[in-house]
């Protein structure tokens, strides 16, 4: 339930409303607007009786929220949410941001090379995999702790805040120490344990939708992230399963604009891993942008033929500045 004040109710009369929502064993999260405060109401697990609620002084109105998701949703939050990853922001307002890099590191020298390469091109973060959840268990697994040194060295050469997956809870302590913003894979969208000890780092999180997730799961899921405290969640649309086999997955567009109207929560596009060719990147980067998407996350790799992983759906260092080009011209235009 959301409880709206009157724009001229004292803080009193608010504090009033939370004593009364604490009462009945639920918990009021206060939501400052510019013009007026509106209330949360959470913890309840059916219908709330707001009968004693509506009659309060201050109390203008009581709403009725039956989505699964509160705290992402624009019903509580109206405001859009601004994610700020070490001075590189996300969000309504701001330039869409380019992460790039490879899927996996490899190597100190492949990360040196790669971040060098997107950072000329123009990204604005590094991206990079240490721990690798693949499908099968004899794929390459990722070097761990080891790559998250060389990482953390790249961004570091490159100027570029770096993010990285996050699989486990008892990784987090030192891939918080390495990276500026934890990736939640498409696999581990439903870990809820791990989702709520994400929330309690404070960390900026990129949260990738799960490959069968509809959307009013994805936006719960965040909703486990936001719930500890943690606003500095992104959304990643990086495709879903269906009964297509031309493309590895298929990327649902049509879910940006509408998490857009739904939460305050940026969203940005991964075309990489949504189509798995190289071919079509470029063309769904620019159809992702044009759909509302706040930035992209691309693969780009310095020698995609031999890549340990995904090189089928990775840029080349030219390839990728080549499509950043293309980028810069179609933001201006849409900024326009």
């Amino acid at each position: 339930m959301l409880i709206v004040m009157h724009h001229h109710a004292s803080q009193e009369q608010i504090d009033q409303v939370i004593a009364a929502v604490e009462a009945m064993g639920l918990k009021a999260e206060p939501i400052p607007g510019s013009l007026r405060t509106a209330i949360g109401v959470l913890g309840n697990q059916g219908y709330v009786d707001d009968s004693t609620i509506r009659t309060l002084p201050g109390v203008r109105e009581t709403i009725h929220v039956s989505k699964p998701y509160k705290m992402v949703s624009r019903d509580f939050h109206p405001e859009s949410t601004v994610v700020d990853v070490a001075g590189v922001k996300f969000g309504d307002g701001q330039r869409p941001v380019l992460i790039a890099g490879p899927c996996s590191i490899e190597n100190e020298q492949q990360m040196l090379d790669a971040a060098a390469q997107v950072k000329a091109a123009g990204a604005q973060m590094l991206r990079g995999g240490a721990f690798k959840p693949r499908t099968g268990p004899h794929s390459f697994q990722g070097l761990g702790i080891e790559g998250l040194k060389y990482l953390q060295q790249a961004g570091q050469a490159s100027g570029l805040p770096v993010v990285t997956e996050v699989m486990r809870i008892e990784q987090l302590e030192v891939i918080c120490r390495h990276a500026d913003m934890l990736q939640i894979g498409a696999r581990n969208m439903q870990n809820f344990d791990l989702l709520k000890e994400v929330g309690k780092t404070g960390h900026p999180v990129l949260l990738k939708r799960g490959m069968s997730a509809t959307l009013e799961e994805f936006l719960a899921a965040a909703e486990y992230i936001v719930a500890e405290g943690n606003e500095q969640v992104v959304l990643c649309e990086r495709g879903i399963r269906t009964f297509e086999k031309a493309t590895r997955n298929t990327l649902d567009l049509s879910v940006v604009p509408l998490i857009r109207e739904l939460s305050h929560l940026p969203i940005i596009v991964d075309p990489s891993h949504a189509t798995g060719k190289r071919a079509l990147v470029p063309v769904m980067s620019k159809a992702a942008l044009v759909a509302g998407a706040h930035g992209l996350m691309v693969e780009v790799h310095p020698d995609p033929a031999n890549a340990l992983c995904d090189g089928a759906q990775s840029l080349s260092g030219e390839g990728f500045a080549e499509l950043m080009g293309e980028l810069n011209g179609l933001i201006d235009y849409l900024g326009s």
